[in-house]
């Protein structure tokens, strides 16, 4: 699944535009790496998300494509915030 539509899914970042933006502007990283809007995510990558004066790093569990509320936590574990 493309890193833009799991950010969305994930209900990491609220919309794809906004994802895929963060994506142009080297905020996300993928297992350390940068990571582009249409960079391919795996379960068990590491995916590193860069908010302002924060960070949010999480290990993917899940791809569900159109994830409800309820399940687009299960897409992912925390490992550092």
């Amino acid at each position: 699944m493309r890193i833009d539509k799991f950010l969305k899914n994930a209900r990491v970042i609220k919309r794809r535009q906004v994802a895929k933006e963060a994506c142009e502007n080297g905020r996300v990283k993928i297992n350390e790496k940068e990571a582009k809007p249409g960079s391919l995510v795996e379960e068990g990558d590491i995916v590193e998300v860069a908010f302002g004066k924060s960070n949010l790093k999480f290990r993917v569990l899940n791809l569900i494509d159109g994830a409800k509320k309820n399940d687009a936590f299960s897409m992912y574990e925390v490992i550092d915030e």
